[in-house]
């Protein structure tokens, strides 16, 4: 078995941040269902304006939320653009919703990255 990605949210923008919570990330529910992802699911983030990454997992938010919670929040700040990143443990890729938003986290673009041969050439979708 190797870890693929299964699903990306790329250029989410940090609307709110808190530490006094148990930790996660909120993001907008429509997104996590447009991305594939599952409440509580677990996810990388990687903070595009400051280099951190780190893993949480996610919950439903509000329309356009992207909220860091606990020990996450210290690691962004308001208005920081960042990716969201699933995986999944399989023997072959087959696939990844990639979703990408705007600065207030609606969807602009929705696309899949398509399986692989061995040979390292996409197959066809």
């Amino acid at each position: 078995m190797r870890t693929f990605i299964s699903s990306k949210i790329h250029g989410i923008r940090v609307t709110d941040k808190s530490v006094d919570y148990h930790g996660s990330v909120a993001i907008d529910g429509d997104l996590l269902r447009e991305a594939g992802i599952e409440h509580y699911e677990q996810v990388a983030v990687v903070n595009l304006t400051n280099g951190e990454r780190w893993e949480t997992y996610a919950i439903p938010g509000g329309p356009g939320e992207f909220s860091l919670r606990g020990g996450g929040s210290r690691l962004g700040e308001i208005g920081d653009s960042c990716v969201i990143l699933a995986y999944q443990q399989s023997t072959e890729f087959v696939g990844a919703s990639v979703v990408f938003v705007d600065p207030k986290n609606t969807v602009i673009e929705t696309m899949r990255y398509p399986t692989t041969t061995r040979q390292g050439g996409p197959t066809a979708p």
